[in-house]
């Protein structure tokens, strides 16, 4: 959206596509030297079907995503369900927008569910060897400090964006919970520990504030009708700030 249109036109990848090209290599050599580090480990089949899975569902995000993005250029509203936009609705033949519904479908559940599912059980599988019984262990560095923030930006991202708010709410329950047992056990969080769960508790204040900037939001309570409202950036950006660009 950013860079020119000539530069990446339609009909091939685009910047962002590269990027995540990218990160669905890097990501999971990453998650896989985060599990050798860890004193507690998943039996290695499963470490590497976790892993498997992931960049399978990284991947179908990836091919949904590129072609839900470049749909913005036609006029597509993120904001708006697939039968509802109105690009949508001038298909012919009408069993056109069935495809359309099945891309939806392998971008936002089929492949989110595949990508952090695994993603987050190994990070909460990371967090269980992050405990000690020294308190001068449970101290995070200047370096740490500085990279919270951008550390809770990214969950808060995935949290909304992927609409994975109760793997996110059970994940960190199940750490609190851990937190508290191995409390009684003469245990403290080390720096790393430390680091991931105070990312999540500011991943979970940056969710409540948008949430309650956007809780009057009429368009958007249509479109996230359910109990946990928690909408969508890129929705967002299509009804308020694209007619900005």
């Amino acid at each position: 959206i950013i860079l020119p249109l000539e530069w990446f036109p339609l009909n091939k990848p685009s910047a962002g596509d590269y990027f995540h090209m990218a990160y669905n290599v890097i990501t999971p050599f990453l998650l896989l030297k985060l599990i050798e580090r860890s004193p507690k480990t998943l039996p290695r089949s499963m470490v590497y079907v976790s892993i498997i899975t992931f960049v399978m569902g990284a991947s179908i995000h990836l091919v949904g995503d590129s072609v839900n993005h470049r749909l913005i250029f036609s006029g597509y509203q993120h904001h708006l369900s697939v039968r509802e936009n109105p690009i949508i609705k001038n298909l012919k033949p009408e069993t056109l927008i069935d495809s359309f519904e099945l891309l939806y479908y392998y971008d936002e559940y089929l492949g989110h569910s595949m990508w952090y599912i695994p993603f987050f059980l190994i990070l909460f599988i990371y967090f269980t060897g992050c405990f000690t019984p020294v308190e001068e262990e449970s101290r995070m560095p200047v370096p740490a400090l500085l990279l919270m923030g951008p550390s809770s930006l990214y969950y808060w991202y995935l949290v909304t964006e992927g609409q994975i708010f109760i793997l996110y709410i059970f994940t960190f329950f199940a750490m609190m919970a851990l937190v508290m047992h191995q409390k009684r056990k003469g245990l403290v969080l080390d720096s790393n520990g430390l680091f991931l769960f105070y990312s999540f508790i500011i991943t979970l204040v940056l969710i409540a504030v948008w949430v309650v900037w956007l809780w009057n939001d009429k368009i958007l309570r249509k479109k996230y009708p359910g109990v946990i409202y928690i909408p969508e950036p890129w929705a967002f950006y299509t009804l308020h700030l694209n007619n900005l660009h």
